[in-house]
């Protein structure tokens, strides 16, 4: 089996020391998908840049917190999805929401609902998307730029959850108080 190193400021490769001070800016610690990811500074700094641009989309707290645990879940991720219910807890999204969320259960709101199966729709088929899907999209009232804007998310979470799996990457403290495994 491959072992992944939880790299520190101290023991990272060089071009991901400032990409570790960077996280723990930001996160107040260094976060273990970030210590793993820091072997390979470019997938780390591929990784920031694309979580920045996620918090930048048009999609609100709510919406962005669907996107996320919508693909995290889907993906089956032990470390993101406590990760994300962590950040969501920040953001002030529901605990309605969330346990909605983790526990892949239809959402109370039809425009979220609508919002999550059609993510659910891109990542099961690789970014093919019927029409039928496409158009109870926009009649939930989400444009071609959300359409868009949930590839670019999707391709962060599938750098993390991905990483995750390869590495089993432990749970950090702040969020083990928010384990999550997936449904068998």
């Amino acid at each position: 089996m491959t072992t992944y190193t939880l790299h520190t400021k101290d023991t990272a490769p060089e071009k991901a020391k400032p990409l570790l001070e960077s996280s723990e800016k930001s996160f107040g610690m260094i976060p273990n998908l970030h210590a793993v990811m820091a072997e390979s500074p470019e997938l780390l700094k591929g990784y920031q840049i694309l979580h920045g641009l996620a918090q930048e989309t048009s999609f609100n707290a709510d919406e962005l917190t669907v996107v996320w645990q919508t693909i995290n879940v889907e993906h089956g991720c032990h470390y993101c999805v406590p990760a994300h219910t962590g950040i969501a807890k920040s953001m002030n999204v529901s605990d309605e929401l969330i346990e909605a969320l983790r526990n892949d259960e239809e959402l109370k709101d039809s425009k979220l609902n609508a919002l999550k199966n059609t993510v659910l729709a891109v990542t099961r088929g690789r970014g093919v998307i019927g029409e039928k899907e496409q158009k109870a999209f926009m009649d939930a009232g989400y444009t071609a730029q959300n359409m868009l804007e949930i590839i670019l998310i999707l391709a962060q979470k599938v750098m993390s959850n991905y990483t995750n799996h390869m590495a089993e990457t432990p749970v950090d403290e702040a969020f083990a108080q928010f384990a999550w495994e997936p449904k068998k």
